[in-house]
């Protein structure tokens, strides 16, 4: 086979399989996003995420990360969902309302794995669902499945942005897809409707003032800077991508594993507020939600009390 006939395959398995969009690059040093990269830590904006300052040369060079890696398979999985919250509630973000994606789409890249090297033989690679020092999006706008728009979100201009992001890493070469254009243009509106104002020019966003990372990846107290401007979100956010208006392109997901877990959808300010710490353990066994604990869900709904 030829470079087009492997990336044809893949391209025709990844979507037998449920992904919504798949591209390919070819692996190479990042020149262009280094210095954004090491300014972004320079300034202090990863905050408590000190795991973003490991494997600097890694992150910018995935052959480092998987030696002999040739290809960059990028994938988007479509999440968003068909049922949402109870208004007047403490909000969780919708990538949560199912089972925790790092399985599911894990597991999706394994089946295109083992499917693969049914087709065209063995190769050696290695997959990535969020869980290594791989620019994920930066690898998934060079393979032409959307732009980073200004929130630093994907951008697809067929379904938006709900989706997630996975990477899989071969020895072998095949047929690259180019980017496409940026079409943000001069829209602000998720820069405007942030409350804690972490959208900044440029598609930089300062981690320290977002309210996904503080509610997920802040693990000290809340700044009371932030009092009454979290809009009662207890678990991460979608404000800059509820906002966005290529999000009216959204298409409700296929996968049964993100049906949205009922408790989530149907609870009260009330009920969050008497959850204890069994009934945590319950209904989020399965749940990216299970990542803040309970100690963190709870400093999150007491910050948002008025």
């Amino acid at each position: 086979m030829n470079p087009k006939e492997y990336s044809e395959i893949i391209k025709k398995e990844a979507h037998s399989l449920g992904f919504d969009f798949c591209g390919i690059s070819k692996s190479g040093f990042l020149e262009k996003e280094a210095p954004n990269l090491e300014r972004f830590l320079g300034n202090g904006m990863q905050g408590e995420m000190k795991y973003l300052e490991n494997h600097f040369d890694k992150r910018l060079n995935p052959s480092l990360l998987h030696e002999g890696t040739k290809t960059i398979i990028s994938l988007a999985y479509n999440y968003y969902p068909s049922e949402f919250q109870v208004k007047d509630t403490y909000k969780i973000a919708k990538y949560a309302y199912g089972t925790d994606y790092h399985i599911v789409v894990k597991e999706k890249c394994a089946t295109l794995i083992e499917t693969l090297t049914e087709r065209i033989g063995h190769f050696d690679s290695r997959c990535f669902v969020d869980s290594a020092p791989i620019m994920e999006k930066v690898w998934a706008e060079k393979s032409g499945l959307g732009w980073v728009g200004k929130h630093g979100l994907l951008i697809n201009p067929k379904q938006g942005s709900f989706f997630f992001l996975a990477n899989i890493l071969v020895d072998f070469d095949c047929e690259a897809d180019g980017p496409i254009k940026d079409y943000c243009g001069s829209c602000t509106k998720c820069v405007d409707a942030c409350p804690t104002e972490a959208i900044l020019p440029n598609k930089v966003l300062d981690a320290q003032k977002c309210i996904s990372y503080l509610t997920i990846e802040l693990k000290n107290e809340i700044p009371t800077a932030f009092k009454n401007k979290m809009e009662d979100w207890v678990f991460g956010c979608d404000i800059c991508q509820d906002v966005c208006p290529w999000n009216r392109f959204s298409v409700i997901n296929k996968e049964p594993q993100f049906l949205a877990n009922q408790n989530i959808l149907t609870h009260t300010k009330s009920d969050w507020e008497e959850i204890k710490q069994e009934e945590f353990k319950q209904i989020f066994s399965k749940s990216a939600i299970k990542r803040t604990k309970f100690a963190g869900l709870k400093r999150n709904i007491n910050f948002n009390k008025k």
